[in-house]
């Protein structure tokens, strides 16, 4: 009895590829990656950024474009913009520091020179660092001379820089300390001036997030109102 043995035109289980089979595979698979990098290349870093911008450009335009403060307090979106308003003065995001008894006091700052929006950095010295305990005890002796209060009742955010070296905001505490000396450097009394750091006074963000804050150039926008 003869026995039928079935013939077959594909290569058995395991049997290696022709090198012309192998080349059109890897060019297939080559042409199917490179058109979901082209897609994902044309939707994640092109639409959707432009999608952002728009969206940020429309809805919230002065947040979108540094949150710039003109010297009468406006918002503007530009540094151009600030001209028809007494100039830009700043950011409400970024610290800057102020000279002279008649302003309020920014938090310390280590980034480059002081608030060297090129250098922002933290000191990155421990806790127990030498140089970093002198700093302190330095500052707490000049803060509690220059508010002519007890170097007991100097807050930390005076004290210490921030990690950025950038932070446009200080304590309440660290504002309370200074209105006796603002007031008096002013001639105006110390109940007006008192009235502005609580005009000027943000909450926990959502009532929940971080702790109450003081914006330090909003303060002095707001006491250039003064005289």
């Amino acid at each position: 009895m003869t026995t039928a043995h079935s013939t077959s035109t594909q290569p058995r289980s395991g049997a290696p590829r022709s090198l012309g089979a192998s080349a059109i595979l890897f060019t297939r698979q080559t042409w199917a990656g490179a058109r979901v990098l082209l897609a994902l290349t044309l939707l994640l870093g092109i639409a959707y950024p432009l999608a952002v911008t728009g969206v940020g450009q429309l809805v919230f335009p002065w947040q979108a474009n540094d949150s710039l403060l003109a010297a009468d307090g406006s918002h503007v979106t530009s540094i151009a913009a600030g001209s028809a308003h007494g100039g830009t003065i700043g950011s409400a995001l970024i610290g800057q520091s102020f000279d002279g008894p008649t302003w309020f006091n920014s938090r310390p700052s280590v980034a480059g020179k002081g608030y060297d929006t090129l250098a922002s950095a933290g000191s990155n010295l421990g806790p127990n660092n030498p140089d970093l305990l002198a700093t302190v005890k330095e500052r707490r002796t000049t803060v509690a001379a220059q508010e002519g209060v007890n170097p007991a009742q100097v807050p930390p955010d005076a004290l210490t820089a921030s990690a950025s070296g950038l932070d446009p905001d200080i304590s309440p505490a660290y504002a309370q300390v200074q209105i006796a000396r603002v007031a008096q450097a002013r001639g105006v009394s110390v109940d007006e001036v008192a009235a502005l750091v609580a005009a000027n006074t943000s909450g926990r963000t959502l009532g929940l997030l971080g702790e109450p804050r003081v914006n330090v150039l909003r303060l002095n926008l707001a006491l250039a109102t003064l005289g």
